[in-house]
């Protein structure tokens, strides 16, 4: 069987930087308070103005020339996010005008910070049954816009940015996406989620007073889920190969917390080491934490060619999920 590659990875976070020290000045919060429960230093702030669609097409423009791959050749697009440009139409067709990806079909995948593991599982199915050949996956967020930034408790978490990867059929046999784990509890759904402007509590004075358009979330009940569920789908993913966990070269994570990296990758055994971590740089950016590391580390040099990599995530939903890649 064919294997869907990576093809070309790429990265965007807006310049202005918010830090710990500045949200002091904005709520009742400290720098070693925010740095000691989630290990976030600082976060981007898009610029006014600014849109997802304008940061993902700029990852995806990396990605694509890292590929080396214009984007009149690609035939599929999918946008990981849970904060597009407007409801109606899909950011992902935004960004394929924006791009010129004429022959490219796109559309929306909401997953939340598992956006990105969800879209790279589906664009590998359309490349092993050949119905396509280049696909452009991004995780975009813009959540500045949807924290209550009265609220100390979510503001000091999310953070804005983009991250892309340009999949095409495996350059070479064994090499890339082996294997993708997938998982949903919706009996979950309420420890993070944004209750208001949906159909079951539909726009009104009343939504915005109570700022019930804007991200809720159980921050306790979060970490108990993931540190139980993150260990079991990398172990699953690792059975389904009859692989190890000494087998792993590289761990590939989302980030939302430092706690629960340090707590999953403890309970595998796993140092952390292997885990490119820059949550202390970004904050919590959900579908496009992924794509971001997996970035930086390729860029980094860290990524050698057979190296068995890792990858998971957890977010709203609650939805999660694993894959394993040789590079």
């Amino acid at each position: 069987m064919t294997f869907a590659h990576i093809l070309g990875t790429g990265a965007y976070a807006p310049k202005r930087i918010l830090t710990n020290r500045d949200l002091e000045n904005m709520v009742a919060t400290s720098d070693a308070w925010i740095s000691e429960r989630t290990g976030i230093k600082e976060r981007r702030i898009a610029a006014e103005g600014e849109v997802t669609s304008d940061m993902a097409v700029i990852a995806a423009r990396h990605a694509l020339a890292m590929a080396g791959c214009r984007a009149e050749d690609l035939d599929m697009i999918l946008v990981a996010t849970i904060s597009a440009d407007m409801p109606l139409p899909s950011c992902a067709v935004i960004v394929q005008a924006k791009l010129g990806a004429t022959r490219a079909f796109a559309f929306d995948l909401s997953a939340a910070c598992a956006g990105s593991l969800y879209g790279l599982s589906i664009a590998a199915q359309f490349i092993q049954t050949g119905q396509a050949k280049r696909v452009l996956v991004v995780g975009a967020e813009l959540l500045s816009r949807l924290v209550d930034w009265t609220d100390r408790n979510t503001c000091v978490l999310f953070g804005d940015a983009a991250g892309a990867m340009v999949l095409g059929p495996s350059p070479e046999p064994g090499r890339g996406l082996i294997s993708t784990h997938l998982h949903s509890d919706g009996t979950a759904a309420g420890i993070l989620s944004i209750p208001g402007g949906g159909s079951q509590n539909p726009q009104s004075e009343d939504v915005l007073a109570r700022n019930m358009h804007k991200i809720s979330m159980n921050g306790r009940e979060i970490y108990k889920f993931a540190v139980r569920v993150l260990p079991d789908v990398i172990r699953e993913a690792l059975d389904a190969n009859g692989l190890t966990v000494a087998d792993i070269d590289h761990i590939v994570s989302h980030q939302a917390n430092a706690r629960i990296v340090e707590s999953v990758l403890e309970r595998l055994g796993i140092p952390l080491e292997k885990c490119w971590l820059n949550l202390d740089r970004y904050g919590n950016t959900s579908s496009a934490s992924l794509p971001i590391s997996l970035d930086e580390a390729n860029r980094a040099g860290r990524l050698k060619k057979g190296d068995l990599i890792a990858m998971m995530a957890i977010g709203a939903g609650m939805a999660w999920g694993s894959a394993l890649m040789r590079w």
